[in-house]
């Protein structure tokens, strides 16, 4: 009997797969899918470069960023690209300022609509949505100028914010 291991079968090739071999380039020679261009090796040194080249992100998207969250404008007022740049500072500070401003207050009001809500029970339920859709319309406002790269300034935030980004 012989072995049905040993035996080729449908699914078994009869001879074993062997790559065909492709000629090898000579010695210290590149293959030419990892040449450079010669229009790609005479490039400038980093710190000539402009910044938005070297950070990845344009100022404009930087602006628009530093109003996501705190934390973005936060970084960009540490990270040494963003920092140096007048448009990012100042919208980061703005940013800064606009939310502390905002939850200072909100609890203000909080304060004040519970302590009317024994009076009307009826005006914290009517108020507080309005007030939250006027956060959410400066933030977009704010937002959307960064985004196209104006120099929006709020009324009293806006003047502080110039002053402590140097602008």
């Amino acid at each position: 009997m012989s072995d049905p291991f040993q035996t080729p079968g449908p699914f078994q090739p009869q001879q074993p797969y062997q790559p065909q071999s492709q000629p090898q380039p000579p010695y210290q020679q590149q293959p030419p899918y990892q040449q450079v261009p010669p229009s790609y090796q005479q490039q400038q040194a980093p710190s000539q470069m402009p910044v938005a080249a070297q950070s990845g992100l344009s100022d404009n998207a930087a602006g628009a960023l530093a109003y996501v969250t705190i934390i973005p404008a936060i970084i960009f007022l540490i990270v040494a690209p963003y920092n140096q740049n007048r448009f990012v500072r100042f919208h980061s500070w703005q940013s800064i300022i606009l939310c502390i401003s905002a939850i200072v207050i909100d609890i203000a009001l909080s304060i004040v609509m519970a302590a009317t809500f024994m009076f009307l029970p009826l005006l914290h339920l009517a108020l507080w949505p309005l007030i939250s859709l006027f956060w959410i319309a400066v933030w977009l406002i704010c937002l959307i100028n960064a985004a196209q790269g104006k120099w929006f300034k709020l009324p009293i935030i806006g003047n502080f914010a110039e002053k402590q980004a140097g602008a």
